[in-house]
């Protein structure tokens, strides 16, 4: 008898136990990992004043996104050079990190159609003697590694004398510029108008011989069927508005 009791008290436990899964899971929404480059304000970055959570425009799309499709995202932290080595290597399920859709890029993952626009500015001190992309001649530009800002770099190498070296994160970038190692850097204008905002020894012109690869979107492994369906919710957020809602709540435009 108390076996026969200590039987049943074990099937109503793993009973208990499958039904408070079942209750966790909610609506049976898939966890994917994305992944981003937290160095990139408004798009994403951490305020480590209020907490260590990362934030940010990319972060708020591809949550809403997420909720439209049945996942929940888990946000994962990677050096901008890695995020597509991530993907390839089943680390992430897709990468939001204001990533333009180049064509060596697309060699190795899919994308989206683009989420949003914009333009390189070239960032140096006010007391530089730099207003123009022939200024930077004999000069050094940095740039954030694999970025596309790193291809506007190079081009702008082939007609100006100019020396091109990277680094992994946009603020230090910013910091080589303020130590007087680096005369400049290309970085994207809604992520530079932050910096020049905060320090008045910055200034900035267009870099109007950077290529043409412009706009972010979303990275997806290759031939994924999430690139289709995370394109159909952004094109209707695109059309209801509520793409141009966090774009106002993020960039102010």
């Amino acid at each position: 008898m108390k076996k026969l009791m200590a039987l049943m008290l074990l099937m109503i436990a793993i009973l208990a136990g499958c039904g408070t899964s079942s209750d966790s899971e909610g609506s049976d929404k898939k966890e994917l990992i994305m992944g981003t480059s937290a160095d990139y304000p408004p798009f994403e970055y951490i305020d480590s004043a209020k907490s260590e959570e990362i934030i940010g425009f990319d972060i708020d799309l591809a949550n809403a996104l997420g909720e439209k499709l049945g996942y929940t995202i888990k946000v994962k932290d990677f050096d901008f050079s890695g995020l597509i080595p991530a993907i390839q290597a089943g680390q992430v399920d897709l990468v939001m990190s204001g990533m333009s859709p180049t064509p060596e890029r697309k060699e190795n993952v899919d994308f989206s159609d683009i989420y949003y626009t914009a333009q390189d500015l070239v960032i140096t001190k006010k007391d530089s003697n730099i207003n123009s992309v022939e200024d930077l001649k004999g000069k050094t530009i940095g740039v954030q590694l694999a970025s596309i800002q790193e291809d506007a770099a190079k081009e702008i190498a082939k007609n100006v004398d100019v020396k091109v070296e990277n680094r992994d994160r946009i603020p230090q970038l910013v910091e080589e510029i303020k130590a007087g190692r680096f005369d400049a850097a290309i970085i994207e204008d809604v992520v530079a108008q932050g910096y020049l905002k905060k320090d008045d020894s910055l200034s900035s012109f267009t870099a109007t011989e950077a290529n043409d690869d412009a706009g972010s979107a979303i990275a997806f492994p290759k031939d994924s069927s999430m690139t289709k369906e995370f394109n159909t919710e952004l094109n209707k957020m695109k059309e209801n508005g509520e793409l141009d809602k966090l774009i106002v709540k993020w960039f102010g435009n």
